[in-house]
């Protein structure tokens, strides 16, 4: 099984925050612990502002530099970035980590992205669905905008790349214009992974066009499994594997301790109603320490959590293929 662990940082008890000397050596401890990426939020599971004194993406950028294998994944809202500054943005963490950086585009609204950046309203329900769709494949596209040997910087022959290696996007859509290429050059997995939580069932169809990693709330076994076979079935349909799309349920660790877990994981993916899990939990150090040494021993002596880190990128940790449209 695949597991990832969900970081609020702004839940710490009795303090506002934690600082970045602590958020390190959590994510370290997850790292030496075998844990495949750490998910970085930037507003609370309900949409509304998180207290975290640190961006996403600038706190994965300073985790990168202290950590080597772990997988990470910062949340980025589709409407507080455009698109072009947001797929630079990953395409140099991407570059900084190794090939161990992913975008969380999450697919619900916060309540206060219109009156933070210059809209005097919500989008409906529709246009937000269809607006994410377009800036994720602008996204995805503008990370493929070179090949991985287009840039020469052959100063000599005054060649700074290969022109039929670079892809121009020229995109004009319903709410973007971007001509692209990316400034940044293709990167060590060729595009970060894209993780899609928040999902309604509207928002199925689109996961299953463009994601590497479905996050999904815990449901009864039953459920469970038929939205796994379903996203697979959408999967197929789009003309990909299935394998193609990886799907975790998330498991809300409470603080005060851990009882029965690993039978609980077991069960669910023994059952094939998941690829894994993203693990919720509050970055007290007691809190990990519980999972690290009472719940991944007995799930590596049950067969289903392997005992370290066996590739290097976050892409090869997920068992996925190298990032390009499906």
């Amino acid at each position: 099984m695949h597991l990832a662990v969900s970081l609020d940082i702004a839940s710490a008890t009795g303090r506002a925050g934690l600082p970045f000397g602590e958020i390190a050596a959590f994510v370290r401890k997850a790292e030496t612990a075998g844990i495949e990426m750490v998910m970085i939020s930037d507003s609370l599971p309900d949409g509304e502002r998180s207290t975290s004194p640190f961006e996403a993406t600038t706190l994965v950028a300073a985790l990168a530099t202290v950590t080597e294998k772990i997988g990470l994944v910062a949340a980025a809202s589709t409407v507080a970035h455009q698109p072009y500054n947001l797929a630079r943005r990953f395409a140099s963490l991407d570059i900084i980590s190794h090939g161990r950086a992913g975008w969380n585009a999450t697919m619900t609204q916060a309540p206060d992205e219109a009156d933070n950046f210059s809209r005097p309203e919500e989008f409906s329900d529709d246009d937000f669905r269809r607006r994410a769709e377009e800036y994720i494949a602008v996204v995805r596209r503008l990370w493929n905008g070179w090949d991985s040997d287009a840039l020469l910087f052959d100063k000599s022959g005054g060649r700074f790349h290969d022109p039929e290696k670079m892809h121009l996007l020229d995109h004009k859509g319903e709410f973007f214009s971007v001509r692209g290429p990316l400034n940044v050059a293709r990167s060590p997995q060729h595009t970060p992974v894209l993780v899609l939580s928040g999902l309604s069932e509207a928002d199925f169809d689109i996961a299953a066009r463009t994601a590497d990693v479905i996050v999904c709330d815990e449901w009864p076994a039953a459920e469970s499994k038929a939205r796994y076979d379903d996203f697979r079935r959408r999967v197929s349909m789009c003309g990909s594997e299935p394998d193609t799309l990886k799907v975790l349920t998330c498991i809300l660790l409470p603080s005060e301790g851990i009882t029965g877990l690993a039978d609980r994981l077991e069960e669910q993916f023994r059952a094939e109603s998941c690829d894994g899990f993203n693990i919720v939990m509050s970055p007290e150090p007691a809190v990990l320490d519980d999972f690290v040494h009472r719940v991944l021993p007995e799930l590596r002596r049950r067969g289903l959590f392997r005992e370290n880190h066996v590739r290097t990128t976050l892409r090869a940790h997920l068992g996925l293929a190298s990032g390009g449209d499906r």
